[in-house]
């Protein structure tokens, strides 16, 4: 099975990117399963309802999302009634909307897909990612109940984030980060056979700063005082992600790569699609 992982989409140019490419990917590459972090899509800042539904059409089978998930009000009416939209699963029992869900690719498999938020350097306050994990394996296995598992972990250190993949190692068939926003070049399958990348990168302009217009971040770091709001950058944007195929038998996976389509960054596409 062939899953790609988008990283977050950032601003109208990142979302578009992502919309004009999309379709594409899927059938050209007979990609059978899509994730797209969906949580800076709107002007950098959380998702919309319209912007989640365009992501859907686009060809995504599951948004996910990660700390902007909440930053758009109408993210909680979407969040209680769209399956296909997961906010990070450790938070807080009666949070509205899910944090995992299990759904049918194109090729009629069924794939498990889980969004958790790390604590370190991000929330302490949020429950504990890794027995998060572990409930939600309980659940079923991979290769008998889920014929792929894949874990979107959002976030910032990238030690919890290694330890997060060998935690789940074996029982999983990718393990991606996402929310640093920039992708990282440490792609490999790890010994018990679950793909990990420590960041996917984002969907957005890589002119900017972490997808944000560049002049209010320096100002900031220079003078410490703010003179005006964050904004997206607007110029062309290079979509970011990750590509698995995945053993029919095992659900493990046999082959990871990176995806980099636009410019500033070295393109690249897996050499075995």
């Amino acid at each position: 099975m062939r899953i790609l992982f988008l990283g977050d989409m950032v601003g109208r140019c990142g979302r578009t990117a992502v919309f004009d490419q999309l379709p594409g990917l899927i059938s050209d590459h007979k990609l059978d399963f899509v994730i797209v972090n969906g949580e800076n899509a709107a002007a950098g800042f959380g998702i919309t309802a319209a912007i989640f539904q365009a992501t859907i059409d686009a060809g995504a089978d599951v948004v996910t999302t990660g700390n902007h998930v909440w930053d758009q009000k109408e993210a909680l009416s979407v969040a209680a009634r769209e399956d296909r939209f997961l906010r990070p699963g450790n938070y807080p029992s009666g949070t509205a909307g899910r944090g995992m869900g299990v759904y049918e690719a194109r090729n009629g498999a069924r794939v498990m897909v889980s969004n958790i938020m790390g604590r370190v350097f991000m929330h302490p306050d949020l429950d504990d990612p890794f027995a998060c994990a572990a409930a939600q394996l309980e659940g079923g296995a991979l290769g008998s109940a889920f014929d792929a598992v894949v874990f979107d972990f959002h976030a910032e250190a990238t030690s919890e984030k290694m330890c997060f993949g060998h935690f789940v190692d074996g029982q999983a068939s990718l393990v991606v980060g996402t929310h640093t926003h920039m992708p990282t070049a440490d792609h490999h399958i790890m010994e018990g056979g679950t793909a990990y990348m420590s960041d996917a990168g984002m969907c957005g302009d890589y002119n900017s700063s972490l997808g944000m217009d560049k002049e209010e971040p320096l100002n900031r770091f220079l003078t410490k005082v703010p003179k005006g709001r964050f904004e997206a950058a607007e110029g062309p944007a290079t979509i970011c992600g990750v590509c698995v195929e995945t053993s029919d038998r095992t659900g493990l996976a046999e082959k990871i790569a990176p995806l980099r389509i636009g410019p500033i960054l070295s393109e690249t596409m897996p050499d075995w699609w």
